[in-house]
Order: C-alpha cells, then sequence, then structure tokens
C-alpha cells in the first residue's frame, strides 16, 4: 500500500472517531438536568415513564428536638411522612413575614391534603415566649391552621435543615428528596406549581389517579413598600450590631435605666422614656408609665409585645386618625394588647414619613420589635 492510501485510511479513521465521539457526548448531555440545589441529576428514559434518579440531591431531614406536637402525634405524623409529598413550613407566629404566607398555606392544605400532601409547620421561635405550647395553640386557632404543627423550641430541626430565615419553605417529594426551598415571601404560584408537579409524580408512581387541581389558589398577596424603615430590636442581645435605640442612656445588660426624651430624633432610631429593664429579647416597663417615640417610614407598623397594657397611640403629635388605623387599634387610638403577640399599630395605603409615639399606662409591658410593610 502506497504512501498516499495509507495517509487517506489514516485521516478517514481519525474523521470516524471524532464524529463518534461527539455523538457520545451529546448523548450524555442529553442524559442531564440541573437539579433543584444546583447538581446534575440523570434522567432516565423508559418507553412509559422518565423519572429523576436524583443523584446529588438532598433528603430531608427527620424532626428532632420536638418538645410538642399540635394536631397530631409524634407515631402518626411519622407514619404520614412516609410516601407523602411533604410541605415543611419553618415559621414562628409573632413574625409578621410569616404571618403574611400563612392564608395561602392553609389554602394548599384544604386543596391538596386529600391528594397526597402533608403540610408540617416547622415551629422555630425567635423569643421566649414562643416557646409556650398554649401560646402557640392560641395562633395555630387564630390563623385556621389544621395541619400539624411541632415546637422546636431549641432550634434543633431547624438546624438539622441547616436554616436561617422566618419563614422557609422545603418541598420533599414522596421518598423524601427535597425538591424545592424558598425563603420570605411570595413565590406563591411557583410553590403550587412544585406541589402540583410532586403530586403527580407520587400518582405515577403508585398507578393511582388524582383530581383535577383546577386554577392555582388566588388570594391578594401583602405589597411591601420598598422604601421602610427596618425591623427594630429592644433587647441588647438582638440589637447587637444593629443598635438603633437612639437614647443616649443606651443599653445596661439585666439593669433598669431611666430614660429622658432626648431634644432631637433620628429617623429610622426609637427612643424611650421612663424606667425599663434591659433584658436579653426586650424592654419591660417598671415605672408607671412610659412613653414610646419613633420617626419612621412605612406604611405598616407592627409591634411584638407580651403582658396586659392600656397604650395611647399618636400619629405626628395628635391621636392616631382614621385613616392610618392599625388593625389592633381601636378609633380612639387605644390598643389593648392582652397576649404575647404581634399587633398591627398603623396601616396606610402608601408608604410615607411619620413620628409615631406610643404612652403606655401600666407597669409589666414589655415588647421586643417594631416590624414595618
Amino acid at each position: 500500500m502506497n504512501s498516499d492510501i495509507k495517509t487517506a485510511v489514516i485521516l478517514g479513521g481519525l474523521v470516524i472517531a471524532i464524529v463518534v465521539g461527539i455523538s457520545l457526548s451529546l448523548s450524555i448531555l442529553e442524559s442531564q438536568v440541573e437539579s433543584p440545589n444546583g447538581e446534575n441529576s440523570r434522567i432516565e428514559k423508559n418507553s412509559s415513564e422518565i423519572r429523576f434518579d436524583k443523584l446529588g440531591l438532598k433528603k430531608a431531614p427527620e424532626l428532632v428536638g420536638i418538645s410538642d406536637y399540635i394536631n397530631s402525634l409524634p407515631e402518626e405524623l411519622k407514619m404520614k411522612i412516609d410516601d407523602s409529598v411533604v410541605l415543611y413550613d419553618i415559621w414562628t407566629y409573632s413574625c409578621i413575614n410569616c404571618i403574611r404566607t400563612l392564608p395561602f398555606i392553609t389554602a394548599w392544605d384544604e386543596k391538596y391534603s386529600d391528594q397526597g400532601l402533608l403540610i408540617i409547620g416547622i415551629h422555630s421561635p425567635e423569643f421566649e415566649f414562643e416557646k409556650d405550647v398554649e401560646n402557640v395553640k392560641q395562633a395555630v386557632t387564630k390563623y385556621g391552621i389544621n395541619y400539624p404543627v411541632v415546637l422546636d423550641n431549641e432550634k434543633e430541626t431547624w438546624s438539622a435543615f441547616e436554616n436561617n430565615y422566618w419563614p422557609r419553605k422545603y418541598i420533599a417529594d414522596h421518598e423524601g428528596y427535597i425538591r424545592y426551598d424558598h425563603i420570605g415571601e411570595g413565590g406563591y404560584d411557583e410553590t403550587e406549581k412544585v406541589i402540583q408537579e410532586l403530586l403527580k409524580e407520587r400518582a405515577e408512581s403508585k398507578g393511582t389517579n388524582l383530581s383535577e387541581f383546577g386554577e392555582l389558589v388566588q388570594i391578594q398577596e401583602f405589597e411591601h413598600s420598598w422604601l421602610r424603615t427596618p425591623e427594630l430590636y429592644f433587647g441588647y442581645n438582638f440589637a447587637s450590631g444593629r443598635n438603633q435605640l437612639g437614647s443616649s442612656e443606651g443599653f445596661a445588660p439585666n439593669q433598669n435605666v431611666s430614660y429622658l426624651v432626648p431634644e432631637k430624633f433620628v429617623l429610622h432610631n426609637f427612643y424611650i422614656e421612663g424606667t425599663w429593664t434591659n433584658l436579653q429579647d426586650g424592654m419591660k416597663l417598671v415605672s408607671d408609665s412610659g412613653r414610646i417615640f419613633l420617626p419612621f417610614i412605612a406604611k405598616e407598623v407592627n409591634i411584638v409585645t407580651a403582658g396586659e397594657a392600656d397604650l395611647e397611640i399618636f400619629l405626628d403629635g395628635k391621636i392616631i386618625t382614621e385613616e392610618f388605623l392599625g388593625d389592633d387599634v381601636g378609633t380612639e387610638g387605644l390598643l389593648h394588647t392582652h397576649h404575647p403577640d404581634l399587633y398591627n399599630v398603623v396601616n396606610a395605603d402608601e408608604s410615607s414619613q411619620h413620628f409615631l409615639e406610643i404612652l403606655i399606662k401600666d407597669p409589666g409591658f414589655e415588647i421586643f420589635t417594631f416590624t414595618f410593610g
């Protein structure tokens, strides 16, 4: 065989090898998809179905360190988790962001619980009073929660999920693999579509039929004002690194401090008058009366409090008017706190700058935080 023929044969072989290699590479790429956690998961194709190999997906951790169960018993809940699509909602009952998500979650429970969806509320508290099971039970009743709620008082399950946020939703498929993760409010249509897809997967694996899902849940979503005062904490431990107590006396851990009204007020800072005990997570009024002052920007202002007390609410130097009246404030500008909870003080249509003054008439009143919308 002469050299020209040999060269032609060699080149032809190389071309064939390259073509085969490219074909194999494309075949491998087509068999992979991106998983919800950013890793590659293979899809295996059969004549009748497409299923995830779930390579790289994490399984939902077990519920650990649970101090109490509401709407379920431990063994009963464990049995329900097996073979269900599970939405784990990490929340706490005085968190306004958590509260705003609850109408959607309770609606999904009502709509999909008979089709294989199990919702579990993991109640991981921010403040000490939220560890009281009776307080949580009142909140469960208040918000119409019928699905199981577990009290994760030491945040062991919170840590098992490697979580750092309120609220946070994880959805695990019927085999226990986490397929969806959402932080905060919003994303409701997206979340519901994931629920539907995973319920379909479950039904196909079991060979069962699902009823028609119908339209997605339609509930008016809270619209945040983008220009607003950040959350303000009264506890010296919580305020560490983000101190917005404007009073010159400052924090004095575990001591009683007499605060005076300053000559000037700075926007996004709060000020107090009277004698208050400085606690890790809040402040407690010691004197017969006291006042809180706050220059803010928002359309909604909430307070988280404990202790029974009567409060008078003033806005811009006068009794708050109906235009700005919070849901928990009476027409005379009076707010009665009777249970450790979140109370809505100001509620307006648009965000704007105002000066809030709260007069407290009862010693023993505790306040933990201001939140805004």
